[in-house]
């Protein structure tokens, strides 16, 4: 046994829980540029909204269709709606894969993961608090976009119920549980991304290549839920779900898409954050 091993076992008052605390990781990675601009980027997002409406005039839908998009104008809450809607693709993404996609790659770019670990930080202690901050400025990102939107539709449109597409209208007090449940589906949906570029990030030194192949793939996803020839087979696909939550915004809410939806999402991430952290316990990390 090393020296340096036995010096671990005998240290006093060395408690492997308490290493790399949650909020002294929180703190550093909100001081982060990336995470001051990406934020910045999903703030701007309603304002651009609210412009290109103004410039643009009401939106109409194709063939006199009622959607999303249509009725962006018609209050707060439906600004934020819309905001959800035209983010969730691709926007929304972007924060989660960056977040959880820079988490071990960024320290083994730096050089500072054998420090880190020599601390001593445990492996498994590392992953869990370098995960849980991740997940945290995800979802964050996620409520900013349509808290911002909603200020800022308010402002511009009236504070006032949601106007469904499929017609008629849900009060102010009951649109916002809907969003916010439309927040809260979009976080579970997006864990599939979230484990995949965590994953990622420990067989990986490089960031970008984390962040990028989590991006491609979620996009792959999107590209191959198009091709309806493969019929059934979309169903095992995490992007066949991510608008299932527009079930959300209907007189009588639809819950089948919604859990269809979060289970394949799950079942994904749980099998993503397994290899993830199997495969970093037995990693023999030399940056």
């Amino acid at each position: 046994m090393s020296s340096l091993s036995q010096a671990t076992e005998v240290a006093p008052g060395y408690r492997a829980g308490h290493t790399l605390p949650l909020r002294v990781e929180a703190v550093r990675q909100l001081r982060r540029r990336r995470t001051l601009v990406m934020g910045l980027v999903l703030a701007l997002l309603p304002f651009v909204l609210v412009v290109a409406f103004a410039i643009g005039g009401t939106p109409e839908g194709r063939e006199n269709r009622v959607t999303l998009m249509t009725t962006a104008t018609a209050s707060g809450a439906n600004l934020a709606a819309t905001a959800l809607f035209v983010s969730a693709a691709f926007l929304l993404v972007v924060p989660v894969a960056l977040f959880c996609g820079d988490t071990v790659a960024s320290e083994a770019s730096w050089s500072s993961l054998r420090y880190l670990l020599a601390a001593p930080v445990p492996r498994a202690r590392l992953l869990v608090s370098k995960l849980a901050v991740a997940l945290v400025f995800s979802a964050a990102a996620m409520v900013l976009l349509p808290l911002v939107a909603l200020a800022v539709g308010t402002v511009a449109y009236g504070w006032g119920p949601l106007r469904m597409p499929t017609g008629g209208e849900l009060p102010v007090g009951d649109a916002l549980v809907r969003l916010a449940l439309v927040v809260l589906y979009i976080f579970l949906s997006q864990l599939v991304t979230a484990a995949l570029a965590f994953w990622l990030s420990t067989v990986t030194d490089a960031p970008l290549g984390a962040v990028g192949g989590a991006v491609g793939l979620t996009i792959v996803g999107n590209v191959l839920d198009a091709v309806t020839a493969l019929g059934s087979w979309r169903d095992f696909l995490p992007a066949h779900w991510q608008f299932a939550w527009a079930d959300a915004l209907q007189p009588h809410m639809e819950w089948g898409g919604m859990v269809k939806g979060v289970s394949v999402s799950v079942a994904y991430a749980l099998v993503l954050f397994a290899l993830a952290f199997r495969g970093f316990g037995r990693k023999d990390v030399v940056s």
